[in-house]
């Protein structure tokens, strides 16, 4: 038993947004906060209802296996004025389904201001654990969106080119961008990554709307 399902929303950039829609992401990772000097967690293959950090203190996942997330997404709310005058909702946009060219041309509003009723992706939780930031794999990154590229030279086999790696641009280092430009620069000697924080690391798959 993992406790009682819940829904709870979840902050995606566009870029990911789409990595969602497209099938290529499945999981994220969050800073924890405040950053703990030590983490334990449950057996291994286990997810645990808490993790147990430093300083005596049972520290709550923000998200439980099993828990429905709704997607909060750069929007916009189509309105139609009704025969009273007033305008009424009839459907929303979405930045991450059009071109760089119309997304500069039309206003949007921030994803941390969208209502639930407007979310359209759902995804079921079906992991969540605790690994310091630079423990991920090339195959970890992939899963997060950042598909690896294989060399042009060796396609993939180990070349002196790619150092032997296989690959011309390994996803890793385009997460590594990423992960740093979500974070402000004031926090980036705590949860950067250099810095190496520890992180949830939330596992999911799509899922419908449960009611």
């Amino acid at each position: 038993m993992h406790g009682d399902i819940k829904r709870k929303p979840i902050l995606f950039n566009t870029a990911m947004v789409q990595a969602i829609l497209d099938g290529r992401k499945t999981v994220t990772r969050r800073a924890i906060k405040p950053q703990p000097t030590t983490v334990h967690g449950g057996k291994k293959g286990c997810v645990p209802l808490a993790f147990y950090f430093d300083c005596n203190r049972w520290v709550k996942p923000p998200y439980q296996v099993g828990d429905v997330l709704w997607v909060r997404e750069t929007w916009w709310d189509q309105t139609d004025r009704d025969e009273y005058g007033c305008d009424t909702v009839v459907g929303y946009t979405y930045k991450a389904d059009f071109s760089e060219e119309f997304v500069k041309e039309h206003r949007w509003r921030p994803s941390i201001h969208m209502p639930k009723e407007a979310a359209r992706i759902f995804l079921k939780v079906t992991d969540v654990r605790v690994e310091r930031l630079q423990d991920i794999t090339n195959d970890q990154a992939d899963k997060e969106g950042f598909k690896s590229v294989p060399c042009a030279n060796c396609h993939g086999l180990g070349c002196s080119d790619c150092a032997g790696s296989g690959m011309q641009e390994p996803g890793l280092v385009d997460f590594m961008y990423m992960w740093d430009s979500t974070i402000k620069k004031k926090d980036l000697d705590q949860f950067g990554w250099d810095a190496n924080p520890f992180a949830w690391v939330i596992e999911f798959e799509r899922c419908e709307n449960a009611v």
